[in-house]
């Protein structure tokens, strides 16, 4: 694999870790995974954003943001400098949720929703994050048992109350074209994963692979 001088910051989906990148391979790339931090209670995505950030000991550097993590990735390149921003699966604002969303997100839906029930796994939520085989479903449901309710739930309500209208000009979008959770209809994204859901750096790996690595290059020339 090419490399890169940059140090790319890495920031994986809702509460889950470094496995949902665990079919990429990187190479010899300058990547750090940002670990989430347990964020306080009510605390504001800016604010939580910016401690986060405090990780970062580098100046400009390559923010990767799978799903929520794009979310998060935006809002810290509010506080520092960034070279540049890659969405994974990810929504640059609100204008780019589904309807439903926003109105979840206004009645306040999710805090009727126990929390236990946000780790769930089912066959419905396989369809969602477009998972096919076992072993994808069944890393999907180690995640969901691993991540921590609480934060899921903190996680879920910033979600539904980002509105985010700015996008950052040195950002690049790649989606899903069978992303059920944040439907490509709404997104105005820079690269299309044909056939890939909201799961894709699982079940498309090596495309996903192939694109980071000729963007990376790109970015570093």
């Amino acid at each position: 694999m090419k490399t890169t001088d940059t140090k790319i910051y890495i920031i994986s989906g809702l509460g889950v870790d470094q496995r949902v990148f665990s079919k990429i391979n990187f190479g010899s790339l300058d990547i750090e995974y940002l670990d989430w931090i347990t964020p306080s209670p009510r605390e504001p995505l800016a604010i939580y954003a910016k401690r986060l950030s405090s990780k970062i000991t580098v100046k400009q550097p390559i923010l990767i943001g799978l799903s929520f993590g794009g979310m998060i990735a935006i809002e810290i390149a509010k506080t520092i400098p960034v070279k540049k921003i890659i969405l994974l699966a990810s929504t640059k604002g609100r204008q780019e949720f589904p309807l439903w969303y926003r109105l979840a997100g206004r009645l306040r839906i999710n805090q009727l929703v126990p929390n236990s029930f946000l780790k769930w796994h089912n066959f419905l939520l396989d369809y969602f994050f477009g998972i096919s085989s076992k072993e994808d479903s069944l890393l999907l449901k180690q995640i969901l048992k691993d991540t921590d309710p609480v934060f899921m739930a903190w996680a879920i309500h910033q979600i539904l109350q980002w509105k985010n209208t700015s996008t950052p000009d040195n950002l690049i979008h790649v989606h899903g074209s069978r992303d059920h959770i944040i439907p490509i209809k709404n997104v105005k994204s820079n690269f299309m994963i044909k056939g890939a859901g909201h799961f894709m750096t699982v079940t498309h790996a090596k495309e996903i692979e192939k694109l980071l690595q000729e963007m990376l290059f790109q970015i570093s020339t």
